[in-house]
């Protein structure tokens, strides 16, 4: 097995780094810049127009904050995929395929229960190669470690 293409150690989290760069410090920048103009405003302004002010910067940061939660975390006893809302722990057997198309938004996870779970950690928007990379290595993972995809092969399927 080439150096390239060793299991990542675990635990490994995948997240999108540039994605959540970006959002951070957009949040922290209108945060900041919504704070200044509250306190900035001339006398004839409320304490209820700049506590305005400021709640909405909050609240922009929060969404903010919240669209840069989505994370995969591959550890010894299984997957745990962190979405923008929800937050669901597999054991590997659970995870059959690690799916990234062409046009995919994100990784969808094949699971053993019939459905698909979209796994937001891993998407190739503003990082590409990353996404690419991270897919291959949770699929690496998957195959090393769950049982799906191993025992349709050893029956001949």
């Amino acid at each position: 097995m080439p150096a390239s293409d060793q299991l990542p150690e675990l635990p490994v989290t995948f997240r999108p780094t540039r994605t959540r760069a970006v959002l951070l410090s957009a949040g922290t920048v209108m945060l900041i810049t919504f704070v200044a103009v509250a306190l900035a405003m001339p006398d004839n302004w409320t304490v209820i127009d700049r506590a305005t002010m400021i709640g909405t910067g909050l609240l922009i940061f929060a969404l903010l904050v919240l669209l840069s939660r989505p994370k995969v975390i591959a550890a010894q006893d299984g997957v745990t995929v962190v979405n923008l809302t929800t937050h669901r722990r597999l054991e590997w057997a659970e995870v059959l395929r690690v799916n990234l198309r062409a046009g995919d938004p994100w990784v969808y996870l094949d699971l053993a229960d019939g459905t698909s779970l979209p796994a937001m950690g891993i998407q190739p928007g503003m990082a590409k190669e990353q996404a690419l990379r991270d897919a291959r290595r949770l699929r690496a993972l998957v195959d090393a470690r769950g049982t799906g995809g191993h025992d349709r092969w050893q029956n001949g399927a």
